[in-house]
């Protein structure tokens, strides 16, 4: 290669570069990047020259065959050769499927690409990471993120107001740690699973890969993908409470340079509450595009809707006196049913429409550099009405918000929210692997841009029935609320129009020292540039925050199949808080929140398909905000958590017929400054238990028969941080059967809380309490054409 075609060939490799990147720091890196190519280039032209010389005919052998009847004959043979076809080339497949990038098999996964972005064996991830395969969904028959996590350690449903998904990871509450595709999915809604790949819960701060966050933990969602493998599945789901749900999924390579993919999904349902109904459906179509090996496009486009009634389930039960964390009291269950519903049958409702599109394009540039760059944009319609226990604005002898110690009383509260948001982002990873000296490096740095711009609108409900008034007194045996409610917007209701700016770069280097020794170290740089308009004032209001967090990790390697960690890691929440819908004078004066972690920890692939993992964590969160008792809409910065504990997983293949996952965590979170009058230095943090296993073993009795039994147990938490409301401790048991009949259908049974044990499941406050779902049957038939 000629100075000048080398020359030629850095500046085509910038120019490809410069046209997937959308960030000037990651090319002028890249210039560097090049110019190592062509040194490694020069370098090689200093090899010796290798010559390679044709094999010396053999010589004719003489024969007593006429010259001109041998002439005659090798044209015969020329004239059949000509003629003979050509040998076909084998079909070119499309390329590897997303089961075998990521090494899954059943409920087994290898490795991921959400923890680091790049594709790592789980073994060398110094982090706790659970990864919940689409085939553990279906044998479960989840259908709702908060359903598939009750099998995951260290992780707590939250009630979510009846209108959402909402999760406690190691002791943090939040409800928009939740990721797509790894792309923030922050908006509060109820997700389902139909077009799920695998779910990986990631504990801890994470940062580095994923932004700002609660610290303890998030929740990302792999989407089925165009990959080019064959499927055509249609599913068909009955079972208690009249359900009915049906789901397509169809694929299928077009040809070796285009792939496409269809998922589309039906459910109506009631529930087992009283009037409680479902009805949701979607679709989601993608393509993959391959317009040369080196570069793949992916394009993918999801309309979901959800409408639903609205549940904040049960009030507690006051006691004479009041509650106290020295004296908590237990919810309230109307002559022990739970099945009765507090609230109105005629006004609440949850309700959202989100439509999504995706654009993913990744390039090889070869010599150990790839790079991808994705957009999304998400429209989110979302809204809902609520009529719950509440108590506010009633006397206090109607049991603020409780049932009166009597059992006479209960006063009911009414809002409506209209919280609409569009969501828009672009991420530009580069990937770089390389060798110094003896070391090799796994280098991954880019960016991150973002605009997030919605509204925030409450109306208060009042209640003709009782004088126009903020509340209603009911029957707490008969809380079915049958009347009129009015929403009027007030002054003191959130109006607010808000737009984020986003602006983030980040560095990370995966460093192999040794074959036994690791690090990996690197750091992000979120600009969090927030404005608000309160509608009600008309004041605008602005804040950026500029935030740098770190993360370092050593592994070490007995063996390939061992490995040995201690991680830090540190993340930041805007004072805005998760939903960052409005700005007052109050937070525009606080500092974010701070998440702190601590990580010691160990893995082992005991068997290629049989994963153990074990952590002890310390994460404290610092800056939490505490209001200014005076009521002025100040708060002071000083609160804090500690949170410790202890989590184990084994997950996989225990022999080619069973498979097993088992997890256990030991979660002590506490509060360690006041935050309130009631909410003190050494209460137990809401809805951590400090006790969490759970067990599913599935097991292949022949080709044909399979059977599953789940066990989940919580011990006793608390429906909020002040720790007067506590939720006992339970027990449930599930159960599955599977049955496949020939090659098209398989049919099988799920039977959840299979003894029909009566318990709490989670809680929005110490007068929204959720009951867990009694005996539940649900009877799929699967066909594969």
């Amino acid at each position: 290669m000629t100075k000048r075609n080398a020359q030629k060939n850095r500046i085509n490799l910038i120019a490809k570069a410069a046209l997937l990147s959308v960030s000037c720091t990651a090319l002028g890196l890249l210039s560097d990047i090049a110019a190592v190519r062509a040194q490694s280039s020069d370098n090689q032209k200093q090899l010796p020259a290798i010559e390679v010389s044709p094999p010396p005919q053999a010589k004719r052998r003489a024969t007593g065959i006429p010259t001109a009847q041998r002439a005659s004959r090798g044209a015969q043979r020329r004239s059949q050769a000509a003629r003979a076809p050509e040998p076909q080339a084998a079909p070119k497949s499309f390329g590897v499927s997303q089961a075998a990038r990521t090494g899954t098999v059943g409920v087994y996964a290898n490795s991921t690409s959400s923890a680091t972005k790049t594709n790592t064996p789980l073994v060398n991830i110094p982090q706790s990471v659970a990864v919940v395969t689409k085939d553990f969904i279906r044998d479960q028959s989840f259908q709702s993120v908060t359903d598939v996590t009750r099998y995951v350690p260290g992780v707590a449903i939250h009630q979510g107001e009846g209108n959402r998904d909402e999760l406690v990871i190691r002791g943090v509450d939040s409800s928009a740690n939740f990721f797509v595709n790894g792309f923030r999915d922050d908006v509060q809604y109820f997700r389902d699973l139909y077009n799920t790949q695998s779910l990986e819960i990631l504990k801890g701060p994470s940062a580095l890969i994923f932004g700002r966050g609660a610290g303890g933990g998030l929740v990302n969602r792999t989407l089925k993908e165009a990959d080019g493998t064959r499927v055509y599945e249609a599913t068909m789901q009955t079972g208690s409470y009249n359900d009915r749900r049906v789901s397509l999924d169809a694929g299928q390579a077009v040809n070796e340079n285009v792939a496409v993919r269809l998922n589309a999904f039906y459910e109506g349902s009631e529930t087992f509450r009283d009037f409680g109904h479902l009805e949701r459906y979607g679709f989601n179509p993608t393509v993959t595009l391959k317009p040369s090996d080196d570069t793949t496009v992916k394009l993918s486009y999801e309309f979901f809707h959800d409408f639903r009634l609205s549940d904040r389930g049960n009030p507690s039960q006051g006691i004479v006196g009041g509650a106290t964390r020295f004296n908590p009291t237990t919810p309230f269950a109307p002559n022990g049913d739970m099945t009765k519903f507090f609230g109105s049958p005629l006004y609440n409702s949850a309700k959202v429409e989100v439509q999504t599109g995706m654009a993913v394009i990744e390039h090889d540039f070869g010599n150990g550099l790839t790079v991808r760059n994705g957009s999304i944009y998400s429209d989110y319609n979302r809204g809902y009405r609520n009529v719950y226990p509440g108590g506010t604005g009633a006397p206090a002898s109607a049991g603020g918000g409780a049932v009166t110690p009597d059992q006479t009383q209960l006063a009911l509260n009414a809002y409506q929210n209209y919280t609409p948001r569009e969501n828009a982002f672009n991420q530009t990873d580069f990937i770089y692997k390389t060798v110094t000296g003896p070391i090799r490096h796994t280098v991954a740095f880019g960016t991150e841009f973002g605009r997030q711009t919605g509204l925030s609108l409450r109306d208060s409900g009042f209640f003709p029935d009782n004088g126009n008034k903020s509340f209603v007194i009911v029957n707490p045996f008969n809380a079915a609320y049958l009347g009129p409610v009015n929403f009027n917007h007030i002054s003191t209701d959130a109006n607010s129009k808000y737009r984020l700016n986003i602006a983030s770069g980040y560095v990370q280097d995966q460093i192999e020292l040794t074959r036994w020794l690791q690090f990996l170290v690197g750091a992000r740089y979120d600009s969090f540039d927030m404005t608000a308009l309160d509608l009600n004032t008309n004041i605008q209001r602005n804040r950026v925050d500029g935030n740098v967090s770190p993360r370092a990790a050593v592994i070490v390697k007995p063996v390939d199949s061992v490995s040995l960690y201690t991680a830090w890691s540190v993340s930041y929440l805007p004072a805005s808080g998760d939903q960052f819908s409005a700005l007052s004078t109050g937070t525009l004066i606080l500092q974010p929140q701070k998440f702190e972690n601590t990580e010691i920890g160990a893995k082992w692939n005991i068997n290629p398909k049989l994963l153990w993992t074990a952590a002890v964590y310390d994460l404290i969160r610092t800056n939490v905000p505490i209001a200014n008792p005076n009521g002025d809409g100040t708060f002071f910065p000083s609160g804090a958590h500690k949170i410790r504990g202890f989590e184990t997983a084994l997950t996989g293949y225990v022999t080619p017929e069973w498979q097993s996952v088992i997890g256990y965590a030991y979660t002590n979170a506490r509060i360690t400054s006041d935050t309130s009058t009631t909410i003190v230095a050494g209460n137990r943090v809401q809805l951590v238990p400090y006790n969490q296993f759970s067990l599913w073993n599935k097991y292949q009795f022949n080709p044909t028969w399979a059977a599953a039994l789940g066990v989940i147990y919580f011990s006793d938490s608390f429906a909020s941080s002040d720790d007067t409301v506590r939720l006992p401790g339970f027990v449930r048991v599930d159960a599955a059967v599977y049955a496949k009949i020939d090659e098209m259908w398989r049919v099988q049974l799920n039977v959840e809380n299979l003894f029909n044990k009566g318990y709490w499941a989670t809680a929005d406050s110490n007068n929204n309490i959720s009951p867990g779902q009694p005996r539940t049957f649900r009877l799929t038939a699967m066909a594969k054409f």
